[in-house]
C-alpha cells in the first residue's frame, strides 16, 4: 500500500541534500533500502536516498541518488512524496468482539433443531469468555470457545456454531 509519508521543504546544505517534513504514517524503521516516490511531469520517480537522517519526530535531512546539484534538487522543492508499507490487512487475526452484530446459527450436537439469532454482546473473560445470543426474544450467554464455532463468514458477517447439547435449551 502506497501512502503519502511526508513533503520535501527545502535545500540542506551545499551536497544536494533537503529538509523533509514527515508525516505520522512514515516508519520509524525507514531504511534506504526502499525509495521514496514522487510525481514529476504526471511520471511516478522514487528517489533513492543516499543519506537519510532523522531531526525529530516528524523532520528528516536525506539526499537522493541523481539529483546532486542544486538546480536538480529545486525541481523536487514542495513535492509530497510517497512510501510503500507492509499492508497490515493481510493479518488474518481477528477478536471475539469483533463478531459482536454478526448473524449466528446455532445448532445442539445431536438435536435437530437450529437457533438462528444475532451475536449481541461478547464478555471478555480470561477464565471463561462469553458472546451474548440474542434469538427469538431471548438473550442467552455461550461460551465463545473456539471448539463451538464451527464457521465464520467474515464477509457476510454471518457465524454457525455447535453447542453442546442442551445449552440453547436451559430456562
Amino acid at each position: 500500500m502506497i501512502v503519502p509519508a511526508g513533503r520535501i521543504n527545502k535545500l540542506f546544505g551545499t551536497e544536494g541534500g533537503v529538509m523533509l517534513s514527515l508525516y505520522p504514517v512514515f516508519p520509524d524503521d525507514f531504511t534506504t533500502d526502499i525509495p521514496l516516490r514522487v510525481t514529476i511531469d504526471a511520471l511516478e520517480v522514487p528517489l533513492w536516498c543516499e543519506r537519510f537522517e532523522r531531526r525529530g519526530q516528524s523532520g528528516a535531512t536525506a539526499t537522493f541518488a541523481d539529483f546532486d546539484t542544486e538546480r536538480r534538487v529545486q525541481e523536487l522543492l514542495g513535492l509530497e512524496f510517497r512510501i510503500e508499507l507492509e499492508d497490515d490487512d493481510e493479518d488474518d487475526e481477528f477478536y471475539l468482539e469483533d463478531l459482536i452484530g454478526f448473524a449466528v446459527e446455532a445448532e445442539e450436537t445431536g438435536a435437530p433443531e437450529k437457533f438462528k439469532g444475532t451475536i449481541s454482546d461478547y464478555y471478555d473473560s480470561d477464565a471463561n469468555p462469553l458472546f451474548e445470543l440474542e434469538t427469538g426474544g431471548r438473550r442467552i450467554l455461550v461460551p465463545a470457545a473456539e471448539e463451538f464455532i464451527a464457521h465464520i463468514d467474515f464477509e457476510g458477517r454471518t457465524m454457525h456454531l455447535v453447542l453442546p447439547e442442551g445449552l440453547l435449551t436451559l430456562e
